[in-house]
């Protein structure tokens, strides 16, 4: 995913309780025994998806003989990534868009979501030694959206169209972001560049993340607010995501990612892992998503149910 903030300890062993009282884990072995004897440690970020993906690989792995340690809701990219190459965790999903900009260092991303991934994977290998299996379909990027009656009412499908906006009707043409967003290259000044977009500053409301998606669903504060193309909330609060018709935003495809020692000694892991993640589109990750911040059940149970639901755990 897009890189977030750092600061904090790293959180590990964090257990999520499940919810409703059905089965929340799978007995050792029961898909398999590929990885019987196998003691694993599976990490990932703090936020709701990293939370999902990794109780997912959790069960996952469990499911197929290992012995699974949950080290997830570690606290920023950052973070998440020292544990990874210290040895602290074997494994956890992370994003092509972060591995390219973040941890890689380089300027611009790529804006082919096949190439980046290739450029990544290669690139991560050769400098720090850290695999990245081939990426869901997914791509948890930053994006701007609307209500989908005002979309229809303003015209707008795409940010071309936002930008044409601004020049005919400006007073419509207002926007909710993070303080974060509002000065990175790949955020708010980067955008308005790509597009020609010259917005007053007065048309500009920063705003924490989750109040973005509520003020942008009144359309009161803003017309338009940035949000992250796999997030529950906007199904739930009915919000239309506008097309980036010039590829400004960087590419965030998910992908586990571990180290490459990990990788040799049990390959088991990629094959394991590819049908799952093929299945794992912006449309599923947004209705799992949403399980949790909109319908409140844990990461945990909403994992243990797709997988459940999906044939994996048998």
């Amino acid at each position: 995913m897009r890189f977030r903030a750092t600061f904090g300890v790293i959180v590990l062993g964090v257990s999520l309780a499940a919810c409703g009282g059905a089965k929340s884990n799978v007995e050792q072995g029961s898909a398999g025994q590929e990885l019987k004897g196998v003691s694993l440690r599976v990490g990932s970020k703090e936020f709701t998806e990293q939370l999902v993906l990794g109780q997912m690989t959790l069960e996952l792995l469990r499911a197929h003989g290992a012995n699974v340690t949950d080290k997830t809701n570690i606290q920023g990219s950052t973070n998440t990534r020292n544990a990874l190459t210290s040895g602290l965790v074997d494994l956890y999903w992370d994003y092509t868009g972060t591995g390219w900009i973040t941890y890689l260092k380089h300027a611009k991303p790529i804006p082919d979501p096949a190439r980046q991934y290739t450029e990544v994977a290669k690139d991560d290998l050769a400098k720090n030694k850290i695999v990245w299996e081939p990426p869901a379909p997914l791509n948890n990027t930053y994006a701007f959206a609307i209500r989908q009656d005002a979309a229809q009412r303003l015209g707008v499908r795409t940010m071309s169209d936002v930008a044409n906006l601004l020049k005919t009707k400006p007073a419509e043409a207002t926007f909710c972001i993070e303080s974060e967003f509002s000065t990175r290259d790949d955020g708010w000044p980067g955008l308005k560049k790509a597009y020609g977009m010259d917005v007053p500053s007065g048309n500009v409301k920063q705003l924490d993340t989750g109040v973005i998606y509520t003020e942008t669903a009144k359309g009161q504060t803003c017309n338009f607010g940035e949000v992250f193309t796999t997030d529950g909330r906007i199904p739930a609060k009915h919000l239309q995501v506008l097309q980036d018709d010039r590829h400004f935003f960087p590419v965030y495809n998910a992908s586990l990612t571990l180290r490459q020692e990990i990788s040799t000694k049990y390959p088991q892991i990629a094959k394991i892992v590819a049908p799952v993640a093929q299945k794992l589109t912006d449309e599923t990750m947004r209705g799992l998503n949403a399980k949790v911040d909109v319908d409140g059940y844990e990461p945990k149970q909403v994992a243990h149910d797709w997988l459940e639901q999906q044939g994996f755990l048998k």
